[in-house]
């Protein structure tokens, strides 16, 4: 069984800064690290979609630097519109794929086990919505092509729309030109997403699209035509993607703090009740 995990929006800050004046995003991150170097079985490896850091500030890839470098799995990195692309590549240099590329936006595809990760780039400078452009979409297609292994699509922005209507409207661009060329690839088993700081799941393609929930604070769930754009600090969380043989591909949410339990159902050595055998 391969299982990756995917984290999001840290939003990391310069030590000693809060995030949004109340929101210790290194502390939460740090959590998140430490949970997900306790998960068992352990990890084969972590995806991060986006908003590594809150201004793309060397300090803040520093931090970064400091935490993930504490996985002993790859971490395969991509920027949001928090991060830039030039950023990401020159202060994170030496993660996966961050080194395979040249000027432009970073993309990459590389196998964990039986399972093949591709990332995006859907970096705008100077803007909150995302885009893909022509020249990584006609890669992904000739990527996607070129073989059938079981495929994670990662990358920040969403293509589908969630109805939290302040942050549709930071959406991808390009998302009918990115459908278009997913549509027609069966073996694209996922596309996962960060940017809304919500799980979130929805349908874009054809494909099961998922997006984590940040490791951070969590983007109020308001459905209304003209909610306010507002955060809270709901349990933080993150996934795991498993993929098997006899189950294909699986994901879990999987919540950073610890609760009680876990607990046996049968608490009374020797006393059943009724429905006990159906468990």
């Amino acid at each position: 069984m391969t299982l990756i995990a995917q984290i999001t929006d840290l939003h990391l800050r310069p030590r000693g800064l809060a995030c949004y004046r109340v929101s210790d995003t290194n502390m939460l991150a740090e959590r998140a690290i430490r949970s997900l170097l306790a998960f068992s079985p352990k990890l084969d490896a972590v995806v991060m979609t986006g908003d590594l850091t809150d201004r793309d500030d060397p300090r803040e890839y520093a931090v970064a630097r400091a935490l993930l470098g504490r996985l002993d799995v790859p971490v395969f990195l991509m920027p949001g519109n928090h991060d830039s692309s030039d950023g990401m590549r020159r202060e994170m240099a030496g993660f996966p794929g961050l080194n395979e590329t040249s000027d432009g936006k970073i993309h990459y595809a590389a196998m964990v086990n039986d399972v093949r990760i591709i990332a995006l780039d859907t970096h705008v400078p100077g803007r909150p919505q995302g885009q893909l452009g022509h020249e990584q979409l006609t890669w992904l297609d000739r990527t996607l092509s070129a073989d059938s292994a079981p495929t994670l699509l990662a990358l920040h922005h969403p293509p589908a729309l969630s109805g939290i209507e302040h942050m549709d409207a930071m959406g991808l661009l390009d998302a009918p030109e990115l459908a278009e060329v997913l549509a027609p690839h069966e073996h694209v088993k996922r596309i996962l997403c960060g940017h809304l700081h919500r799980p979130i799941i929805a349908e874009f393609a054809g494909k099961v699209m998922t997006l984590a929930p940040s490791t951070g604070h969590q983007v109020e769930l308001d459905l209304s035509p003209d909610g306010a754009a507002m955060f809270r600090f709901e349990p933080p969380a993150y996934f795991v993607h498993t993929h098997a043989e006899k189950t294909g591909l699986v994901t879990h949410m999987a919540y950073v703090e610890s609760y009680p339990g876990p607990y046996h159902f049968f608490a009374d050595e020797g006393v059943t009740w009724p429905g006990d055998e159906i468990r």
